[in-house]
C-alpha cells in the first residue's frame, strides 16, 4: 500500500455538491492498493501514519496524532500506481482492483480509528472534489510492502 500524507490546516472531500468528509487541523491521507497487499499491510500502514512525527508547534516535527490526536481524512487513490515509465499514459495495472481495494482502504481507516484517530473519508470510486490547506508545506510518501 502507499500513502500520500499531508499535514493540513483542514481538508474536505466534495461528491458532486455533498460533503463526504471534513476535518480541521490533521493529516489528508490518499491511499492507493495493490494486487499484493492485504488486511496486515492496511493495518502497518495505519501505524506508520498514527505514529510518523510531522505534526507539532513552531515549525518542529515532533509529534504524531498519537502524540496530540487529531483527525484524519483518508481518501481513496489508485492512481498512487500508475506506472509512466513508457509512453505518455498511464498504466494503471500496479493498482488493485476495485472489489480488493475497497475493503483494504476501509480497514486502514478502522485501523486508524481503533488507535484513536478521528477519520473521516471520501466516497471510494467517486469523481471527488478534495480540498485542503497543506500546512508547512509538508508532504511524505509512506509505502508498506504487501503482507496478507
Amino acid at each position: 500500500m502507499r500513502a500520500l500524507v499531508q499535514r493540513v490546516l483542514q481538508a474536505r472531500v466534495v461528491v458532486g455538491t455533498e460533503v463526504t468528509g471534513e476535518i480541521g487541523p490533521g493529516l489528508c491521507v490518499l491511499v492507493g492498493v495493490t494486487h499484493s497487499d492485504g488486511e496486515g499491510t492496511a493495518r502497518r500502514l495505519a501505524e506508520k501514519v498514527w505514529y510518523l512525527r510531522i505534526l507539532g508547534n513552531d515549525g518542529q516535527m515532533d509529534r504524531s496524532l498519537a502524540d496530540i490526536g487529531g483527525s484524519v481524512l483518508v481518501v481513496s487513490q489508485f492512481t498512487l500506481y500508475a506506472d509512466v515509465s513508457q509512453g505518455r499514459r498511464p498504466s494503471w495495472a500496479g493498482a488493485a482492483p476495485a472489489d480488493r481495494a475497497e475493503p483494504l482502504v476501509t480497514a486502514f481507516g478502522e485501523a486508524l480509528e481503533g488507535l484513536g484517530a478521528s477519520v473521516e473519508t471520501g466516497t471510494f470510486g467517486a469523481m471527488m472534489d478534495v480540498e485542503l490547506v497543506n500546512h508547512g508545506p509538508v508532504t511524505i510518501l509512506l509505502e508498506v510492502e504487501g503482507c496478507g
